[in-house]
Parts: C-alpha cells; sequence; structure tokens
C-alpha cells in the first residue's frame, strides 16, 4: 500500500463506527405500512404453504400476465427500452414476448422477496446458484478485499443478503431514498437470520469513505450499483459512459477507493430463472498488483473500468432482457 492510503485506512480505524449511519435516518416504518406488508406477506406465504413455491411462482405469472394487460404506460416504457437496447431493431413477436416476460419476472421476483425471510437458510441456498465463487475465494486469500460493481437490473437487492447467507462479510451502498419495502424485508431479513445481521451492513451511499476504506482493510467486500439515473448530489463523483448508444454519468467514487485499498474488483448480476431459481454470475475485472508503488486510480483507468461496466451491464441486458429494470 502506498503510505497515504495507510494514514486513511490508520484514521479510520480509530473511529468507532461499528454500525456507522447504517442506523442513522433509518426510515421508521409506521404501524399502517407494517400492517400493510403483514397482510401480503401473510396472503403469499399462506398461498406458498397451500401449492408449495411453483404455486406461488404459477400466481406471480398470472399476476404479471395481468399486469401486463392492463398497464399501458409501463408497457410503452419497456418498448422504448428495448428499441434503445436492440437497435438493429426487432419483429413485434419478439417484443411482445419480451416484454411480457419483464411483467412476470418483475412480479415473481417481488412476491419472492416478500416471504424472503419464511425460508429456511437451505432452502434459499438449494435455489441459488453462484457462477464465479472462485473469485470470492481468491479475493479474499489476497487479503485486500473486494468490491463487486453491481448494476440496477434484476434483483440486485437480494445479492448482498445472499453472500451474507454463504458467510462471507459483505457490506452494501444504497441510497437514501430506498423503498419502504427494502427496509422493510432488511429487517426481517436480519431478525431470522443471525447471519446475515452479522456479515451484511447497509451503508448509505453519500457515507463518510472511511467505513468504506475499513471493510476493505479488513479483506471485506463492498458492493454497490453504480449506474444511477438521477443525480445524488454534487459531492458524489462520476464519470461518463457510453451504454445502450447514449452518454451518462455514473458513479465512482466506490471504485476510487477499491484502487486506492488494492481491492480485487468485480463485476456481478443476478439471473431469475423459472420457479424461484436464482443465478449468481461474478466476472473478474481487475486484479491491482499489492507489490506496486504506482497510483492506480487515475482518472484513465477508473474510466477505462466504468466503460468495461457499462459495457458488461449493456451485453448482460442483451441477453436477459427481461431483467432491465431501469426503464
Amino acid at each position: 500500500m502506498i503510505q497515504a492510503n495507510q494514514v486513511l485506512i490508520k484514521t479510520a480505524n480509530s473511529v468507532d463506527a461499528a454500525r456507522g449511519d447504517e442506523s442513522e435516518g433509518e426510515r421508521q416504518l409506521n404501524a399502517f405500512v407494517r400492517l400493510r406488508f403483514a397482510l401480503v406477506r401473510g396472503f403469499l406465504w399462506g398461498w406458498a404453504s397451500l401449492f408449495s413455491l411453483k404455486g406461488l411462482y404459477l400466481l406471480g405469472q398470472a399476476f404479471g400476465t395481468l399486469e401486463y394487460w392492463t398497464n399501458f404506460r409501463r408497457r410503452t416504457r419497456y418498448r422504448q427500452a428495448i428499441k434503445r437496447i436492440y437497435p438493429e431493431g426487432l419483429d413485434q413477436r419478439t417484443i411482445r414476448n419480451y416484454t411480457r416476460s419483464y411483467f412476470r419476472r418483475t412480479r415473481c421476483d417481488k412476491m419472492y422477496y416478500l416471504i424472503f425471510d419464511k425460508l429456511p437458510r437451505e432452502k434459499l441456498l438449494r435455489r441459488f446458484r453462484f457462477q464465479g465463487r472462485e473469485h470470492f475465494d481468491e479475493a479474499l486469500e489476497r487479503g485486500a478485499g473486494m468490491y463487486l460493481m453491481a448494476s440496477h437490473n434484476g434483483s440486485h437487492y437480494v445479492l448482498g443478503q445472499l453472500i451474507a447467507l454463504l458467510g462471507y462479510q459483505i457490506a452494501g451502498l444504497r441510497d437514501r431514498n430506498e423503498g419502504v419495502a427494502r427496509t422493510y424485508i432488511q429487517q426481517k431479513m436480519a431478525e431470522t437470520f443471525p447471519q446475515i445481521a452479522e456479515c451484511f451492513r447497509m451503508y448509505f451511499a453519500d457515507s463518510y469513505p472511511r467505513l468504506i476504506y475499513r471493510h476493505f482493510q479488513n479483506n471485506q467486500m463492498i458492493g454497490s450499483a453504480l449506474d444511477v439515473n438521477r443525480s445524488r448530489g454534487g459531492n458524489l463523483k462520476t464519470c461518463p459512459v457510453t451504454i445502450f448508444g447514449e452518454q451518462r454519468e455514473f458513479l465512482t467514487g466506490t471504485l476510487q477507493i477499491a484502487l486506492r485499498c488494492r481491492a480485487m474488483i468485480a463485476q456481478i448480476f443476478i439471473v431469475s430463472r423459472p420457479n424461484f431459481y436464482f443465478r449468481m454470475i461474478v466476472k473478474p475485472m481487475f486484479f491491482p498488483d499489492l507489490e506496486a508503488d504506482e497510483k492506480l486510480d487515475s482518472p484513465e483507468r477508473i474510466a477505462d473500468l466504468m466503460q468495461m461496466y457499462a459495457d458488461g451491464i449493456e451485453a448482460h441486458v442483451r441477453e436477459h432482457p427481461d431483467h432491465l429494470s431501469r426503464i
């Protein structure tokens, strides 16, 4: 490590931030919201108990089809997004199939997420396939931590919880305006699975960098989605990338810290499969030399890695168009 990074890490370790700002400003869910979630979760869990998870999946497919027929505005937005993803053009039948699959996949994933904490750990992990786990072990053997570059496509919000269930120490960065459903389920998961409460932490995206430095210095993982679609404040660093023929500004702050800490950098995706099976895909992007003294977080390197990240998202979405989330 370069000397400046050692100073930053020592400073981070001297600050008592065991939970960081994870609890600061935590959204308080009022009684009405909790009752609403409890009723919905009770119905879904009751249906799954009577008809199995496959029965719940079929129910989600039915509701998704109904939404496809009735939600004209969302259907139009998705079709417009598909045209940007496939500028070469698609026939109308293919577009209809992609659109219908998008509605069904989204509805099924939301249903499953709402009862995530009610399923036994063994059952959750049996429905989860891990492609590239060897990269996790390789990163932790190096001793400098690992940065997982996620994206807002598919059920990215379950990634951290699944990784924690496997026993890895991981922290995620989130928007301060995160939806109440995710806040509620994160609380329920921590109550049901002590391992998640111990291994998985959430910080706000605009947290003080010392928390991120600490995780890398402790040879742990950090994951965040950098493909923002709106401004999150002038204090957050961004970098222009080209994706689907458009120029966008993606966040770069965590990547810069990961490079300074010599953490291994990888891109991560999660793919939803029929009957609530999931596949996690880890693709390594950069292996910093732990012995090198040169500065790694140069603007040119960050720009190259961010464009690799954008290209990875573009290829993934073209392969799984029903996993497109930002429309």
